[in-house]
């Protein structure tokens, strides 16, 4: 299934069903009087959050969602029939923008999750609604209410515990298929990765939810290769994995190349707790190795683990640090979600 993360969607609510305007006239019935009823409301456009999705590639071939028009009333007092609703299922972690695509109508994170986009029009009067001791022949109906028409931009972020990061060819797919049943492409070019990748990474006992993200570059936040367009996927993430590839001869560059576009993408992100990993160090020797970690911790200003992704060498200390770091945030998450208690 193609990956897609924006989808631009036109919806219009149903409008109301107009009243009517009708007398009741029946053989040997005097004074049959006004008898007109009243329109149907029109069909409400929602959004909901199911479970089984991951991507809004749904919204690519079907852009335009209008709700059912209310039916207008009829004679001896019958009420139109209302309009159907119509329902946009979305996957979780979807958020619903209005056209300037900065205001946020809504966060769908959990299944079940349902938000109204467009209230359907109400349904005119029919003229018996008017009827009074001074006027008993109303010749009077109300139309019915207009629709609601908009348009919103659905975008997806992933909702995953960890997110991986760093320069391409980094060995962030190849850190992800290890870990996990995930098997993201994985070639020895750059820009291997087109799309963000979920994984479920299993370390003692527990589990979490990994995601790996196309490589940034230098100038990504002004559109440079793949731009930073996927960097959303990692805003709801308790943790991020910066790996760095050992084998390039400029390491502490290539995490501040990374740092700067996490700064100029987000101060929010920038400021998530972030494991530093040295990758690729089954190609390097004892001393260019001692060599490069020292280097990358003097530029980063924290302790950076050394891993090979291809031979498994530290990845189970990484697996670790990413765990403590998630159940430090979901224990936190938890207090503050839990009601007080004298």
């Amino acid at each position: 299934m193609k990956f897609l993360d924006l989808a631009r969607v036109q919806i219009r609510s149903g409008a109301g069903g107009a009243g009517c305007a009708s007398f009741r006239r029946e053989k040997f019935v005097e004074f049959g009087g006004p008898d007109g009823g009243d329109g149907g409301r029109g069909g409400d456009v929602w959004a909901e959050c199911v479970p089984a999705l991951n991507t809004l590639i749904d919204f690519r071939y079907q852009q335009h969602f209008f709700a059912q028009n209310g039916r207008p009333g009829m004679g001896r007092q019958r009420t139109g029939k209302d309009g159907e609703d119509v329902v946009l299922k979305v996957p979780a972690g979807t958020e619903i923008l209005e056209e300037d695509q900065e205001t946020v109508v809504a966060d769908l994170t959990e299944p079940g999750q349902r938000v109204l986009l467009a209230r359907g029009g109400n349904g005119g009067w029919g003229n018996a609604r008017f009827k009074t001791s001074t006027n008993q022949a109303p010749r009077r109906a109300n139309p019915g209410q207009e629709g609601v028409e908009r348009t919103l931009w659905l975008r997806l972020k992933l909702i995953a515990d960890a997110g991986l990061a760093g320069l391409p060819n980094a060995g962030k797919s190849t850190f992800l298929a290890a870990v996990s049943n995930a098997r993201p492409k994985i070639a020895d070019y750059p820009f291997t990765t087109l799309h963000p990748n979920l994984g479920v990474v299993g370390v003692d006992g527990r589990e979490f939810v990994m995601a790996d993200i196309p490589g940034l570059i230098e100038g990504a936040s002004e559109g440079r290769g793949l731009g930073d367009q996927f960097l959303g996927h990692v805003e709801r993430c308790a943790v991020l994995l910066h790996l760095v590839d050992g084998t390039s001869e400029d390491v502490a560059g290539d995490f501040r190349t990374i740092d700067r576009e996490l700064q100029l993408y987000s101060a929010k992100v920038h400021a998530k707790p972030r494991i530093v990993g040295l990758n690729k160090i089954d190609a390097l020797d004892d001393a260019t190795r001692a060599e490069r970690k020292a280097a990358l911790e003097a530029a980063s200003g924290r302790p950076v683990v050394a891993l090979s992704g291809a031979t498994g060498a530290g990845v189970q200390q990484v697996l670790r640090a990413l765990w403590a770091e998630i159940a430090a945030a979901r224990a936190g998450t938890e207090e503050e979600a839990a009601p007080w208690q004298p």
